[in-house]
């Protein structure tokens, strides 16, 4: 079972408002609720290059993408720091980044007049010794923390005075959201041990800013069903009952400010539904994803109708690879703001990304979204003279990360990255001979790796089912890879069943990088004289943006 493939399925106000100075076509109207969040969650686990991480970016990258969501019509940004990561003391770069989110929250509230989540993980420490070995930008996210037992009441105190000091910094925050399982929980642990978690927190807000800090419990798997699935290895979603009782309990404990993300048909049932924000995770972009650019619905999912189903609060989308999910972010507010979303929509959009180049780029969109390599690659044509050109970057450039280069030349890496991956398939398909569109795959893929570096989990489709395809190349390497990809869930080997499930995660963090290394591996086998036998393949360099 891989977990984040059921997490993907899962799944304005006027101009002188939320749109300063305006946008050039995009049409703007009052939402059903000016009061209603608009949201977009910042996720920082995965270790890979700037500006496609999040954890990797600038005070001036972060000022440009708010600025970017403020005029989309976002209100409110959720940011996941890794404080669960930060040893004890602090090393340098955890300072640097702790004093950055601190900037951030300000930065926010002043320049944007954006509500601040900050996300924590329930019952989470650092492991000291692995985190110290790393900066924060390069520290791998599985390996880096402890899970604390609830139920240890010296444990929790330790760990409660260790969060206490890493909020400080953030203590202008608006609100703080606690998920209730991944990648929190304990074996066999008990909802009211999460609900007790939540008293803690509760008590440590007040402590920072008596009352004006929101606690926000955030309803996922459920902490009793995620406390089974690490004491059995066996996954399950938790049941009605036991989400009731946990929302029974906080209702009880009135623990105010507090709100809820997802779960709205529970919380109508026991009368909390004005608490609600649906937050609608895979919307634009499920997480660790292999980077490539969403348009339109996909696998059931569709981000223009997730941002129209809002809760009593609102609605919260999430994107791991920001930089390149734009469509999909502009999607989500449209649905939100009660807009209609069609392809002169999009142009206007793209037009106020880079002005002039709307058109080719919605072009692009479409054709990557697609399953015609023809329209891919001519996309690609009419992209490739502008990757060097000078642009003019519109009112959204913030969006861009301060590159509109970048931004183009990544569209026409991508889509002859999937233009030559449908090649494979096809071949694969027909049983004709796969060296060369083999060849012209991993050269295309293993440059969006040199310019991304994304390294992490591999479950891309590319519109067919690639890892069956390379199947047919029947070696060792591939068949293994293919065998255990995805597979986190481990029912043997050393250790207890959370040991083996973390030990599952923490492979995965090199998932694609080592598919990329049986790959050249394999096209070595099949031609000993690769890759000096091609002039088609790129061979790993520095990173560059430019193809």
């Amino acid at each position: 079972m891989h977990r984040r493939t059921f997490m993907e399925l899962l799944a304005a106000a006027g101009a002188g408002s939320l749109f300063p100075g305006g946008l050039s076509g995009i049409e703007t109207a009052d939402p059903p609720d000016d009061k209603k969040l608009i949201g977009m969650y910042v996720h920082q686990a995965w270790v890979y290059n700037h500006p496609y991480a999040a954890r990797t970016w600038t005070d001036d990258n972060w000022r440009g993408y708010l600025d970017g969501l403020h005029r989309l019509g976002y209100n409110l940004v959720s940011i996941w720091p890794l404080l669960e990561t930060m040893p004890h003391p602090l090393m340098p770069s955890d300072q640097a980044k702790l004093e950055q989110h601190r900037r951030v929250i300000d930065m926010a509230h002043r320049e944007f007049g954006m509500k601040v989540w900050i996300v924590l993980c329930p019952n989470l420490v650092a492991n000291d010794a692995y985190a110290r070995l790393t900066t924060f930008e390069k520290r791998s996210y599985y390996g880096s923390f402890i899970n604390v037992n609830p139920a240890d009441s010296q444990a929790m105190d330790a760990m409660m005075a260790r969060c206490e000091s890493l909020l400080k910094p953030l203590a202008e925050m608006d609100g703080v959201v606690i998920i209730d399982s991944d990648p929190g929980g304990y074996p066999n642990s008990t909802n009211q041990e999460f609900v007790d978690l939540l008293i803690r927190h509760r008590r440590l807000l007040d402590r920072l800013r008596p009352g004006a800090i929101e606690l926000i419990y955030w309803s996922w798997v459920g902490w009793q069903a995620y406390g089974r699935y690490h004491a059995t290895g066996e996954f399950a979603w938790g049941t009605e009952p036991e989400f009731l009782e946990t929302l029974g309990l906080l209702k009880e404990k009135n623990l105010e400010p507090w709100g809820l993300a997802r779960g709205l048909e529970y919380a109508q049932k026991l009368g909390l539904e004005s608490k609600v924000i649906h937050f609608h995770y895979g919307a634009i972009e499920g997480e660790p994803n292999f980077p490539m650019t969403n348009f339109g619905p996909r696998a059931g999912v569709d981000p223009y109708q997730a941002g129209r189903t809002l809760a009593p609060r609102g609605a919260q989308a999430n994107a791991q690879t920001h930089c390149i999910q734009l469509p999909g972010t502009f999607a989500f507010a449209q649905g939100a703001k009660g807009l209609p979303l069609t392809d002169q929509d999009y142009v206007l959009f793209a037009d106020d990304l880079v002005q002039g180049q709307g058109k080719r780029i919605v072009s692009a969109w479409k054709a990557l979204a697609g399953l015609d390599r023809e329209a891919m690659l001519q996309s690609a044509a009419e992209l490739a003279p502008l990757v060097k050109a000078r642009l003019e970057p519109g009112p959204l450039k913030g969006l861009l990360f301060g590159d509109a280069n970048r931004f183009l030349s990544d569209l026409y890496v991508m889509l002859r990255l999937k233009a030559a991956c449908l090649d494979f398939i096809q071949a694969a398909d027909k049983n004709q001979p796969l060296f060369q569109p083999l060849e012209e795959f991993v050269s295309w893929l293993d440059r969006w790796h040199v310019i991304t570096g994304y390294k992490s989990w591999w479950n891309w489709t590319a519109g067919g089912d690639i890892n069956q395809s390379l199947k047919k190349l029947d070696t060792p390497l591939l068949t293994d890879f293919v065998r255990d990809v995805g597979s986190i869930d481990r029912k043997t080997g050393a250790g207890t069943p959370m040991e083996r499930i973390y030990a599952g995660y923490y492979r995965a963090e090199t998932e694609t990088l080592r598919l990329i290394q049986a790959l050249k591996q394999t096209l070595w086998e099949m031609d000993p004289r690769w890759p000096d036998s091609s002039t088609r393949f790129i061979p790993q360099q520095a990173p560059a943006s430019k193809p």
